[in-house]
């Protein structure tokens, strides 16, 4: 068995980078359509409710295939030799990756109760280390600058980083909006409330827009993936 893995390692992490991709791009769909039900105001709010812990189920996964693509992408990319960190980098960069989804997932379990507030504000700050961290690295890297090889033929590696990256701040905007749901529901539960009902319907709108360059960028991490046009 041993020999097998390392003998199909990168097609092993190559498939896994697949479906990690595949969860990301339809979660995202997933959690779109159900929005359109969540901020209805002629649903009964017990109906709404339903489909915000449907958006959430639906939403979890989407960031399971997230979190993942970015161990994944960096151990393949030192297969390929486009990126330097190996060995006990890639060890501890697991390590940080199985931390990350405790983190995610125990914040998931814990909406409802008062333990969903911290958790989810310490998954937030996760990303807002992240975020600004691969934009760097990865225009840098671009420039000719940065750690990622950018040879003829290799930038693509640090072009698929950068609209990771980017895609990632639209990703912490949708957040946002989830968590104000978890805000604005009670109120709308406690009785008819014309301004929160505004405020959501103000915020998916803005939410919806975005999604859009969401997927575009989403769409244009996985080409470069698969294409690397350069």
């Amino acid at each position: 068995m041993s020999e097998f893995l390392d003998a199909n390692q990168l097609s092993i992490l190559r498939w896994l980078h697949i479906i990690a991709m595949v969860y990301w791009l339809g979660g995202e769909w997933g959690v779109f359509q159900t929005s359109y039900k969540v901020i209805d105001p002629r649903l009964p709010m017990a109906e709404r409710r339903r489909h915000m812990d449907t958006a959430y189920h639906i939403d979890i996964m989407a960031r399971t295939g997230i979190i993942s693509l970015l161990p994944l992408g960096l151990h393949m990319g030192y297969l390929w030799g486009v990126q330097p960190l190996g060995g006990g980098w890639l060890w501890a960069m697991w390590g940080v990756w199985a931390g990350w989804m405790w983190l995610t997932w125990a914040a998931f379990a814990a909406r409802g109760t008062p333990r969903f507030k911290p958790l989810s504000d310490l998954e937030d700050w996760t990303r807002y280390l992240l975020i600004p961290t691969l934009i760097i690295v990865a225009g840098a890297s671009l420039m000719g600058q940065g750690p990622l090889a950018g040879g003829g033929g290799e930038k693509w590696y640090a072009a698929k980083m950068l609209t990771y990256g980017l895609a990632l701040i639209i990703g912490v905007v949708l957040r946002l909006v989830m968590h104000e749901w978890q805000r604005l529901f009670p109120l709308l539960e406690a009785g008819p409330n014309a301004e929160a009902e505004g405020k959501l319907a103000r915020s998916m709108t803005t939410a919806r827009s975005l999604a859009y360059l969401y997927w575009v960028l989403i769409l244009t991490t996985a080409f470069f993936g698969a294409v690397k046009p350069f």
